[in-house]
């Protein structure tokens, strides 16, 4: 076989394909029988060319795996001796880098029988070599073993770490430097055991002082496996980095800023920078690094204009802007001063590209630095607004990006600007620049999407303007401006109605556009009449929107996801609007949501099976026998987020479909529930969001489908116990903040309508999970970094703790004074939130949820008075409504449920609400809480309150202006006291009867309030008689009608 395989091997390597393809099959044939193997390492010593040694080394790597155990123990013998020989006397470095390849393959079988005892001795005596080879390929051995057997070397770590930190600094061969810095990666892949990660600390200056060299040699790759080491450091959690995170900084902030460099080399240091702020930003803060950092990042988005097409993923500039983003999301206080001043400067300097980058600094920063961003919103804008009107282009065009953003983040605070914002935007759209009239439109409809009645006045000049440019622009500005559009039409309502039916035209020509390139616009189109039928309404929709359906039905052959996506939208719209009107659209509609879901993932994943070696000249066609073996390693995994996008839209789609139409759904219930329950466990959180708010939709859906049926409680229990276990597992299992956040609600409103009996048994868990997210320790708050975290300073989001939070109350409200054992646990938890050195937000919520336990608990909140009373005192002074109004809430529960023990602290609560009353207070829903909770007290413990004093200033505030929750217990003190005669109240009849006509011409009232104030009035009457007439014909005919359909007066 050994004669005849050399000439196969040299006939392999020959120009001719047709002889290759010949020598491949004969190759292949051969490669069957175990005798190739000897065969193989004799070429391997003793061929004549590199290139047909190498070549036998390859295959031997291929083939050697399946027919190892075959082999005889002499045979193996001999493989490892002349693969120790290749690798210690072969002059040809690609020859000895394949026999290293073959070493790790028949090490990872020999090694772990005890066959191969020689073989670590031999790799640490080559890495002392004098020669250079040696060295090199004793540690490209140790860092592909350590794939195959790394657990061998755990005993030599020690040794290990001494040898690759000697070979990081050889000083004689940058080879030898590049492949320690290879093999210190591979270990740190290996070692997951958190002692022996955090010696590679000791790395770190070694590794920096050998990339410093390469880049002084000009061996940028090089250089560039140390970003790859650092990734690695900095992504695990273990404490690695310790103080030389101020010297991987400084060394990834000269390469960043160095313009000498390959941009794809100060790509790798910027995105070590955004690592670090992701997952390191305690350290940054530690270490004062953030404005070192900044110093450098801001005018790195100065480069904007300096690269080509090609270069833009890797762009400076691009990665400066998510580092800037992300230390904004992570360390707001530290970023901003520093940002807001390079903007103050920057936007003065005559270099466009630095106004550019000033203006987009405030935009990037905009998420994360919302608050610091609200309160200097005024001189944010000074610097934006002025932009807009910058002769340069990219100027105003960053102007208009800012903007949006500020629209999208800064809510509501940015809307009180729209009187100085509005005319700048409506300037911008008419713009010379169609790149600034698109990044217009998007700030047109960031900036509209949550305006209210405000727009009333720029409705007709928005409308001139988006309609003609809706009709004259190219297309992508036709798909900004129909976002606009949208925007407008939802923050109009019923306003917009003189526009409807133009922009309804219009939109019928978007909607049968076919070709590929104008898909998006028929997309958008579809999304904006959903949205104009929200605005519109039912009874103005339903008989024209058969044309539009059918259109948007049609749109499903085009083959073009985004287009699905926004169709499964408009549908959503549709079904919301026309309830069970909808009903006759359901078997054309979920069979396309349901294929929307079950479309393929679009994962595309990259397999790394290289060796790099194996495809210069060809070497790779040849396959090996068991691949099974070769363990390949993920590169890359890339997903089409369209498909995510579409799934997303279908799954909420599918819910709304069935909360709008109930019963109707009945047929597609099961396979909806089957989708739903998978799409909760998807791998990407849009996804899952969609479902765990689709499953609740549909346990409301199963329970008015089953209502009836013989075997219906059991089914429809069945469906109950599905969905709760889904959101309880997703409370605790689930990453993604929001997607808990949602199941918080979904399960608050479960509670709250469901019967204590069906929940009873999922109490344990529920309160398990509740307990885990209020002590930060669900798996979706689990903090990745190494810094010492300051426990009053742990960031957590607020949208998920207010989620958390109104499950306390849900509980109280199922269970009322049965909670009482339940909240014992989660009292303290709670309370951690309340700290002094919390946000105010953090005491917002837990006040408010101490209201409503105590207001739905009863008498066991008692025991809580005298730990909570000096809290809802203090938030009575806050200088936020919001928690002013809470705190006024809670007194009050706690006076009306705190018994005895709450009477003492009456006095201190009158002198903490008196200043609530006055016109210096300029929340009118303050004045309503307060109201709210002095009618308690007087309802509890009429004789602890000097009614003289009270009542005055008490009714003076009446009637309630905003907060009408308070309507009952307010108007039932009053009528109590009315109707039980009381002396200080009959002392203020004249206000009284002011009070009640008001009470009762009120749309806002409910019947019983109203009911309530007839009887009080109809008591007045009936003890004063005649002297009533004076005060009433002082009222006007129309509160004179209301009072007499109460209590007529003869």
């Amino acid at each position: 076989m050994a004669q005849s395989l050399e000439l196969l091997l040299i006939q392999f390597l020959m120009p001719d394909n047709d002889a290759r393809r010949q020598a491949e099959d004969q190759i292949k044939r051969l490669a069957k029988d175990p005798q190739v193997v000897p065969a193989l390492v004799h070429h391997l010593r003793t061929a004549k060319t590199p290139n047909v040694r190498q070549l036998a080394a390859v295959l031997l790597r291929k083939k050697i795996t399946g027919h190892w155990a075959k082999l005889s123990p002499q045979l193996r013998q001999l493989v490892k001796q002349s693969l120790i020989e290749s690798i210690t006397l072969e002059h040809s470095p690609p020859v000895r880098r394949a026999s290293a390849n073959v070493v790790s393959v028949v090490a990872k079988y020999a090694v772990p029988a005890g066959e191969w005892p020689d073989l670590l001795p031999f790799l640490f005596q080559c890495s002392q070599s004098a020669q250079e080879d040696h060295r090199e390929v004793s540690l490209i051995l140790f860092s592909s073993l350590t794939e195959t057997i790394g657990d061998t070397f755990r005993p030599h770590f020690a040794d290990l770490q001494n040898l690759l930190l000697k070979c990081l600094q050889d000083e004689k061969s940058s080879r030898v430097r590049v492949a320690a810095l290879k093999a210190v990666g591979s270990f740190l892949e290996f070692t997951h055991d958190a002692h022996e990660v955090v010696r590679f600390r000791d790395f770190i200056p070694g590794i920096l002082h050998a990339a410093r060299q390469c880049l002084a040699s000009g061996e940028e790759d090089v250089a560039v496996i140390a970003f790859e080491i650092f990734d690695e450091l900095i992504e695990s959690p273990a404490p690695l980095l310790g103080d030389s995170v101020k010297s991987i900084v400084q060394f990834s902030l000269e390469v960043s800023s160095n313009q000498n460099l390959d941009v794809s080399t100060r790509h790798q240091a910027v995105q070590i920078i955004s690592w670090l702020a992701k997952y390191k930003y305690n350290s940054l803060k530690k270490h004062k690094l953030v404005i070192p950092i900044l110093q450098v990042m801001c005018p790195l988005l100065a480069e904007s204009g300096n690269r080509d097409d090609d270069d833009d993923d890797l762009a400076p500039d691009r990665a400066a802007a998510e580092v800037i983003d992300t230390m904004a999301l992570n360390l707001p206080k530290q970023v901003f001063p520093p940002v807001f001043e390079f903007a103050s400067i920057s936007s003065q300097n005559s270099d466009p590209k630095y106004r550019e980058a000033a203006v987009t600094t405030l935009g990037i920063i905009s998420e994360g630095c919302l608050d610091l961003m609200k309160d200097n919103l005024k001189a944010v804008l000074h610097i934006v607004l002025g932009s807009l009107r910058d002769p340069e282009q990219m100027v105003r065009g960053a102007a208009s990006f800012a903007l949006g953003q500020f629209a999208e983040h800064l809510q509501p605070e940015i809307i009180s600007h729209y009187e100085s914002v509005l005319p700048c935007i409506l300037n911008a759209l008419d713009d010379a620049s169609d790149e600034v009239k698109e990044k217009s439109y998007y700030a047109l409809a960031a900036f509209c999407e949550n305006m209210g009645d405000e727009i009333l006045p720029f409705i007709d000049p928005l409308m001139g303007r988006l309609l003609a440019a809706l009709q004259n622009s190219p297309r992508n500005l036709q798909e900004t401006c129909m976002s606009a559009i949208g925007s407008v039409a939802s923050a109009a309502e019923q306003a917009f109605l003189p526009y409807a039916e133009r922009v309804l035209e219009l939109m019928k020509n978007f909607m049968v556009l076919t070709k590929d390139e104008d898909l998006r616009s028929r997309a958008r189109a579809t999304e904006l009449v959903g949205i104009v039928a929200m605005s519109v309404g039912r009874a103005g929709m339903e008989l024209i929107l058969p044309p539009y359906i059918e259109a948007a039905i049609a749109g499903f052959g085009l083959e073009f996801s985004e287009l699905r996506e926004y169709t499964h939208g408009f549908f959503s719209n549709v079904a919301e609007i026309l309830d069970d009107g909808f009903v006759q659209y359901l078997p054309h509609v979920v069979p396309l949501a349901l294929s929307s879901c079950n479309l393929d993932d679009g994962s595309a994943v990259d397999i790394d099976d290289s060796e790099g070696d194996e495809n210069v000249n060809g070497f790779g066609g040849v396959s090996s026998d068991d691949e099974a073996h070769d363990e390949p390693r993920v590169r890359n995994i890339s997903i089409r987020t369209g498909v995510l996008d579409e799934k997303a839209a279908a799954t909420q789609a599918l819910g709304l479909f069935a909360l709008h139409t109930k019963s109707f759904y009945a047929p597609y219930l099961g396979e909806t529930l089957k989708i739903l329950v998978r799409h909760s466990g998807y791998f990407h959180e849009d996804v899952r969001l969609q479902a765990i708010i689709a499953l609740k939709n549909i346990l409301i859906v199963a329970q008015a489908i089953f209502q009836g049926h013989a075997d219906g409680l059991t089914k429809a229990n069945e469906v109950f116990d599905t969905v709760l276990k889904i959101h309880i597992k997703t409370m605790t299992e689930d990453d993604d903040k929001e997607v808990v956040a949602q199941a918080c609600m979904a399960v608050a409103d479960i509670i709250k309508d469901t019967r204590f009996v069906a929940i009873e048994p999922y109490i344990g868990q529920l309160v398990d999970a509740t307990l885990a997210l209020l002590h930060e320790q669900s798996v979706c708050q689990q903090i990745e970094s190494d810094s010492d975290i300051d426990e009053d300073d742990t960031a957590h989001d607020e949208v998920l703790m207010d989620a958390v939070s109104d499950l306390l109350p849900a509980f109280a409200k199922a269970m009322g004074p049965h909670f009482a054992p339940i909240f014992a646990k989660l009292f303290s938890p709670l309370m951690k939130f309340s700290k002094a050195s919390r946000p105010p937000q953090d005491r917002t919520m837990v006040v408010a949820t101490l209201a409503e336990v105590a207001q739905n608990m009863g008498a066991p909140i008692a025991g809580y008075v005298d730990a909570l009373m000096p809290l809802v005192l203090k938030e009575l002074t806050s200088s936020d409504a919001t928690n002013r109004r809470n705190a006024a809430f809670c007194v009050g529960e706690l006076c009306r449920n705190g018994g005895e023990v709450a009477l003492k602290y009456y006095g201190d609560i009158l002198r903490g609400i008196h200043p609530l009353f006055s016109e210096s207070e300029p929340d009118n829903a303050v004045r309503d809480n307060v109201a709210g909770a002095v009618a308690r007290m007087i309802m509890v413990h009429p004789e602890a309150i000097p009614l003289n004093q009270v009542l005055p200033v008490f009714l003076k505030v009446l009637p309630l202006k905003e907060d009408h929750e308070e309507s009952m217990p307010v108007y039932t003190c009053v009528c109590n006291l009315v109707l039980s005669s009381n002396p200080q109240i009959l002392s203020q009849v004249p206000d009284l009867v002011n009070l009640f006509a008001q009470v009762a011409l009120s749309p806002v009232e409910t019947d019983e309030v109203k009911a309530l104030i007839g009887r009080a009035f109809a008591h007045l009457i009936s003890m004063y008689g005649h002297q009533m007439q004076p005060i009433l014909s002082a009222l006007s005919p129309a509160h004179a009608n209301a009072l007499a359909t109460l209590a007529p007066t003869s």
